[in-house]
């Protein structure tokens, strides 16, 4: 019996993988994109190889995210953390970042679980931190300016490395999600 064609309109998302091509993780993108392909993802297309994976689907984002964790787990024989954000919430990251851009900081900012910006902000404030170090919550977004050269190496910077955040969140630099926006 063949499956019956969805009249849903399609959704641009972007998919954020954590831990990928660092740790021992290591996968091509092209394999990536084919796995999402498989699995009815339409217009699918690599972002850097920190994965970042544009995509197409009529699916909601609870669906997609539990469909992708699940085939990305069993492909690639780990256990795979994503976080999917469509592209009027990652237009809501670009456009409420609090942080002027500056040529001596780093912004970032976070994909993950619902809630996860209050966890983060009880952590940062928990930990010591640099003069110019802040951190912000702007409509339900966190955003983390460091000065260049100090991400690993701040407290809190080890803080989000830490493995009972895995499912939680994943950060990228703003830059990276301005040009992921673009591409949307």
């Amino acid at each position: 019996m063949p499956l019956k064609k969805s009249t849903q309109p399609l959704i641009r998302y972007c998919a954020f993988l954590r831990g990928v091509n660092i740790s021992g993780t290591v996968m091509k993108m092209e394999h990536v994109c084919s796995l999402f392909e498989k699995n009815g993802m339409q217009n699918v297309s690599a972002f850097l190889a920190s994965g970042n994976i544009l995509f197409s689907s009529d699916k909601t984002k609870s669906i997609l995210k539990k469909l992708l964790k699940k085939v990305m787990s069993e492909y690639f024989s780990y256990e795979a953390f994503l976080f999917v954000k469509n592209k009027r919430e990652i237009e809501s990251i670009v456009s409420n970042n609090p942080f002027e851009a500056h040529p001596e900081f780093h912004i970032y900012s976070f994909a993950g679980t619902d809630g996860i910006e209050k966890t983060l902000m009880h952590e940062f404030k928990k930990s010591e931190r640099s003069e110019s170090e802040e951190a912000r919550i702007v409509s339900r977004n966190f955003y983390w300016r460091i000065s260049k050269g100090n991400t690993l190496n701040s407290e809190f910077g080890k803080i989000l490395g830490n493995k009972k955040f895995r499912g939680s969140f994943t950060s990228r630099n703003m830059n990276t999600f301005v040009k992921v926006l673009k591409k949307m």
